[in-house]
């Protein structure tokens, strides 16, 4: 690999001083390496390219222009080594003017005295020959500058041969020393001068006036002896033969001469041609070097000889010059035109904008060739735009990876995200999707992603180019051609309200082309038809407009970093802050429809908290919803939080409200729900094996099964999951969380009052109904009953049906137990107090036996006795006859233990325990 060059470095030059134009020769390193790798030359800040030959990489010669600074720099630019620097620095004087026979060090412009030798025939103009002093005293130049001198004699000269002389001024430039005698002296040369020169014919004349007279005097006697002889006008007179004479030798001096003479003319002809062809071929040569400049693209080379020509040839008179340079201009108009096209042709690049914009303004062109090219490129950008929607509206684009304008697959930012930055709305709730579901991204969202590429591939060079339209760099990178700089600097002062409507154009058209495909209901109707027509596409969910989100900021981001200003940047954060709102408010809604079909997925199955997952899952929708939330509901620079919007917080909690309450809804359905086989009874065959088995697919609990299940999810929503939403609610900054939290929790608290009563009354009822029957079976009275032997067999059926209320719960819920249990026991309790109440008179084996019973009931169930049920045992007993004798005490003792130890079994399921509820 080649090692890059070093920018090139000036070491020298020489001369160090001198006026304008100058030769000098620059010395240094790294000059380049040719003529075409010199791009760049300037002494004390002026260009002088022009005159510039490349000798060497190490020397370089040209001419110093007339710069503005009298010391400076001398800077090399070349293509292979870029801006170079100087050691060394050039002192430019100001010349004294020089006359034409006045010799000088020097290389003086002669092109003013040129004309005046062109014709052979014209003799050499005696102003050609003036006198360089014509006051014949000593010059004493003062040193007031010239440009004081030109602003106080505006259109005047210091030239005495210039038609605008003003003799003030030059006694100021050449005499502004001289004394007054000397002036005076001054005065009396010149008058000399003058006399001299109205006297110079006439002493010309006098000098001559004797061989004057002797002519006179010769020409009047041959004139006489003509006249005496009277042979002037005779044939054959000598006169007559002296002219023939004469015309015979001229004729023969002609033939002979005539041949050698013509060749000779003919040569010289030839000669002067060759002369002419060969003193001016860069200018014949020029045209046809054009073209071939021009088809290599060297218009640079183009640019240069043409400004040579027009400097050399511009105001010639000379009609073989006219011509040739005429055709030159033809060939430089059509290069104007062929740079114009190229110019406003696109797509193209700034770098190449740049350059022809330079080369137009280098050329003079007419017009504006910037402002052309800017108005261009704003026409462009908006078809663009508009035709990315038509695209998709007319479903030319089909895919993510579809084939753009260009031809090439470009992979697109949506292929880009990972699926948990996605954060599918309910994911885990949905039924399963196909492989390619990535891929199968909304119509809406290419949409919105290949706008964003057009406005952040096309905008940043639009603005980019105004502002070196602005600052002038476009003309100019090193701060010359000050005048163009000017000009540009003037233009887009009088243009900067047209360029913001031009980017106010483009920035509404981005939001109105986007508003149209997401947010379609904000745009009035009449705009819907070119913005809009994405009626029959899919509407987008959270997570894509989590994505549309993320496309608009980054695009808003790309102009921020352009500096543009904020206002006209305001309708995106418009739509921004309409696009956060839109997606809360479609995350919300969404979910609801996702938690109603949570319904669907109960499956029954219970865990060691007699849980089903349907808790859970509600929840992890939930902590989704809020994830996917986080990145809409983040506050970037110069947007504001959307939850402290009044309409937009009361909405949200609303909605969120509804989440919980339709989950709710869903529970009291599946609590309700008429499908599922309810002949099972629980009650019976306790002792089967199969009773306490794992539940397994397909289970399909009781009507009184369901209502536990649901019961025991109720305290798990009131106790864990509610709280842990309003954390997560919280940590999302949601507000209202407080109002949502207690709306959640009554709604649950009374659906778990419902619910409850309700399996109550389905297992509380039977056992309390069988209790009068089961007394009085057999006809028992208890004004005539024997000598009680133990419990009877209703209390036992009662205790059995108890029994399996509890085993029941339990395979549910070891919590719910002692709240069923409780409320079991109560409604049995206040029952027998009824019946005991009920009793007219007990005999004494009646009170004995009734007296065993309500014991043995009360000490059987006494863990799940409460203050009610206690009480009502306590009436019970009050209404029975107090026992008298020891011996009743004593049976009645014996007859609990009996009853007792053989109920060991049945009963124990009443007492505290620590075993774990079955796993299911």
């Amino acid at each position: 690999m080649s090692r890059a060059r070093q920018p090139p470095l000036v070491t020298g030059i020489s001369p160090k001083e001198g006026a304008a134009w100058t030769k000098v020769t620059i010395r240094g390193e790294n000059l380049g390496t040719g003529p075409a790798d010199l791009i760049g030359l300037s002494i004390c800040g002026h260009n002088c390219l022009l005159t510039a030959e490349w000798i060497s990489a190490s020397k370089i010669v040209c001419r110093v222009g007339p710069a503005k600074d009298d010391k400076g720099e001398i800077i090399v630019t070349t293509k292979s080594g870029g801006l170079g620097t100087s050691t060394v620095s050039f002192k430019l004087l100001r010349p004294e003017r020089i006359g034409i026979l006045d010799q000088s060090a020097v290389w003086v412009e002669e092109m003013n005295f040129y004309d005046m030798r062109t014709d052979r025939n014209k003799g050499i103009s005696p102003l050609s020959l003036r006198p360089s002093n014509p006051l014949g005293i000593e010059i004493d130049k003062g040193k007031l500058p010239q440009k004081d001198i030109e602003l106080t004699f505006p259109g005047m000269s210091g030239d005495f041969t210039s038609e605008n002389f003003s003799a003030t001024w030059y006694l100021i430039e050449n005499h502004m020393g001289s004394s007054f005698e000397q002036l005076k002296i001054g005065a009396n040369n010149l008058k000399k001068q003058a006399t001299k020169k109205n006297e110079g014919s006439l002493a010309y004349v006098k000098g001559g006036l004797s061989t004057f007279f002797e002519a006179q005097d010769a020409l009047a006697a041959i004139h006489q002896r003509l006249e005496s002889d009277g042979t002037e006008r005779v044939e054959g007179s000598m006169t007559q033969r002296l002219e023939n004479i004469l015309n015979r030798a001229s004729d023969t001096a002609d033939t002979l001469f005539q041949e050698v003479l013509g060749r000779k003319d003919k040569a010289d002809s030839t000669r002067n041609a060759l002369n002419v062809l060969q003193r001016f071929k860069f200018l014949f040569n020029l045209p046809l070097n054009i073209e071939r400049n021009i088809q290599k693209g060297d218009y640079d080379v183009v640019i240069n000889d043409y400004e040579k020509a027009k400097s050399l040839f511009g105001n010639t008179e000379v009609p073989v010059f006219k011509k040739v340079y005429a055709e030159v201009e033809m060939k430089i108009g059509a290069l104007m035109s062929l740079l114009l096209e190229k110019l406003l042709q696109t797509p193209s690049t700034l770098h190449d904008q740049k350059r022809y914009i330079r080369y137009l303004s280098d050329l003079h062109a007419p017009g504006d060739p910037a402002w052309q090219c800017i108005y261009a490129q704003h026409k462009w950008i908006l078809q663009l735009m508009q035709n990315c929607r038509d695209e998709f509206i007319n479903g030319q684009r089909v895919g993510v990876g579809a084939l753009d304008q260009e031809g090439d697959t470009r992979p697109s930012a949506l292929g880009r995200l990972s699926h948990t930055a996605s954060l599918k709305r309910g994911g885990s709730l949905r039924t399963a999707r196909p492989s390619t579901w990535r891929f199968e991204t909304p119509q809406q969202v290419q949409f919105v992603e290949k706008l964003s590429d057009v406005v952040i591939g096309q905008l940043p060079n639009f603005w980019k180019l105004w502002i070196s339209y602005v600052n002038g760099s476009l003309f100019s990178e090193t701060g010359e051609k000050s005048g163009q700089v000017e000009k540009s600097k003037k233009n887009a002062r009088q243009r900067q309200n047209d360029f913001k409507k031009m980017i106010e154009e483009m920035i509404n058209r981005l939001v109105k082309l986007v508003r149209g495909a997401v947010l379609p209901t904000t745009l009035p109707q009449g705009e819907l038809s070119f913005y809009g027509g994405w009626e029959n596409k899919t509407d987008l969910t959270g997570a894509w407009l989590t994505q549309v989100i993320h496309i608009v900021r980054a695009c808003h981001e790309a102009l921020s970093a352009l500096e543009i200003p904020n206002d006209l940047q305001q309708v995106i954060q418009d739509l921004l802050l309409e696009l956060r709102v839109h997606c809360l408010m479609v995350s919300l809604l969404h979910t609801t429809e996702d938690v109603k079909r949570l319904a669907e997925k109960e499956d029954w199955v219970v865990d060691n908290e007699g849980i089903t997952s349907l808790p859970s899952q509600f929840e992890q929708c939930m902590v989704l919803m809020l994830q996917s939330l986080k990145e809409p509901l983040e506050i970037k620079p110069g947007e504001i939080n959307v939850l402290q919007i009044d309409q937009v917080q009361d909405q949200a909690t609303e909605l969120s409200m509804n989440i919980m309450k339709v989950f709710i809804n869903c529970l009291e359905q599946l609590s309700t729900k008429s499908d599922i086989d309810a002949s099972r009874n629980i009650s019976v065959d306790l002792s089967s094996p199969d009773r306490f088995t794992g539940v397994h697919e397909g289970f399909s609990p009781t009507s009184e099964q369901r209502l536990l299940i649901i019961l025991s999810n109720c305290q798990y929503l009131e106790r864990r999951t509610f709280l842990n939403l309003a954390h997560h609610f919280e940590k999302h900054s949601l507000t209202g969380t407080e109002k949502i939290t207690r709306v959640s929790l009554d709604a649950v608290r009374e659906l778990d009052r419902k619910l409850f009563e309700a399996y109550i009354e389905r297992r509380a009822d039977p056992i309390s109904g069988s209790l009068e029957p089961g007394i009085y079976a057999g006809y028992f009275d208890w004004k005539d009953c024997q000598t009680p032997t133990g419990v009877r067999n209703y209390l036992k059926e009662a205790l059995v049906s108890i029994i399996a209320v509890h085993a029941e719960v339990f395979t549910v819920s070891k919590d719910l137990v002692p709240r069923v249990l409780s409320q079991i026991v109560e409604s049995v309790a206040d029952e027998m107090c009824r019946l005991m109440q009920c009793v007219s008179s007990f005999s004494k084996n009646g009170a004995l036996q009734a007296r065993l019973e309500l014991c043995a009931l009360r000490d059987a169930v006494a863990t799940y006795l409460n203050s009610e049920s206690s009480a009502s045992f306590n009436l019970a007993l009050e209404a029975l006859p107090p026992l008298q004798s020891g011996a009743d005490k004593k049976l009645l003792e014996e007859l609990l233990n009996t009853y007792k130890s053989s109920m060991q079994l049945q009963l124990t399921c009443f007492q505290p325990s620590c075993i774990q509820p079955v796993k299911r």
